[in-house]
């Protein structure tokens, strides 16, 4: 029995659509960067996929595909992270 559909359904621009694509073209793309042009792809395609289901197609944990479809939601149109997130060094960089 299928869940209630999703409750963030972003509209993407072309800009951010074209981008996606390139990166996804790029053999050189950081995995991370691969998985999120693969999700934006995915939703254009089909917006109404679980976030249970789209994580499972592009590897990437159903909080995080909720995540970025609020991010994209809200006019956020990026793949990269935010930044200040992830912890920071904990040692004294070389002199």
């Amino acid at each position: 029995m299928p869940g209630p559909p999703p409750a963030f359904r972003p509209c993407f621009s072309d800009d951010f659509l074209a981008q996606a694509r390139q990166l996804l073209c790029q053999r050189t793309a950081r995995s991370h960067l691969r998985q999120r042009a693969s999700l934006v792809l995915l939703l254009l395609e089909q917006p109404l996929l679980s976030n249970v289901e789209a994580g499972g197609r592009v590897g990437l944990h159903p909080d995080s595909v909720r995540d970025w479809r609020r991010r994209w939601h809200h006019g956020q149109f990026t793949l990269e992270d935010q930044p200040g997130r992830g912890r920071k060094p904990s040692f004294s960089p070389p002199r």
